[in-house]
């Protein structure tokens, strides 16, 4: 299937456009957190992140941002995965999903708000299967744990 958007590893010089996509789609009404992190909290973390193995692919049209992963391979966990909210519903999800149990064959955790039910109803379907509900470790918000294992 052809798609609209490439795929491909993400660089030092997209880390704050990657931070401004992920703050616009966190910031949707039950995507992020109760008390939504700053525009530039969340490109420290970006730094943060990769300076920690985050290892992230970038679902771009162009030169837009439409989407990213996060993964963490050394610890079987996708960390982060957003969709631009102009592009919710076009496949970005998907592939980028796609790409992660590719890049994690054996299996990988994630949690995700729990009141994201676009979210929960898509890992689901896309096979992953719920595992708790606990506090997230940051904000104390209820998050949904989920693990995937083919």
């Amino acid at each position: 299937m052809t798609h609209p958007f490439e795929l491909r590893p993400a660089t030092t010089e997209d880390r704050d456009a990657l931070a401004e996509l992920w703050h616009a789609s966190a910031s949707l009404p039950t995507v992020g957190p109760p008390q939504m992190p700053s525009r530039v909290e969340l490109r420290e973390r970006v730094d943060q992140a990769f300076a920690q193995g985050w290892v992230t692919t970038l679902a771009v049209t162009g030169n837009a941002l439409v989407g990213f992963v996060a993964i963490k391979p050394a610890v079987s966990v996708l960390d982060q995965l957003f969709v631009s909210p102009d592009h919710l519903g076009g496949g970005v999800g998907r592939a980028l999903l796609g790409h992660a149990m590719a890049e994690m064959p054996a299996g990988f955790t994630l949690f995700t708000a729990s009141a994201n039910i676009r979210a929960r109803r898509f890992y689901e379907a896309a096979g992953l299967m719920f595992v708790s509900e606990e506090p997230h470790p940051r904000s104390g918000h209820p998050v949904s744990h989920y693990r995937w294992h083919p």
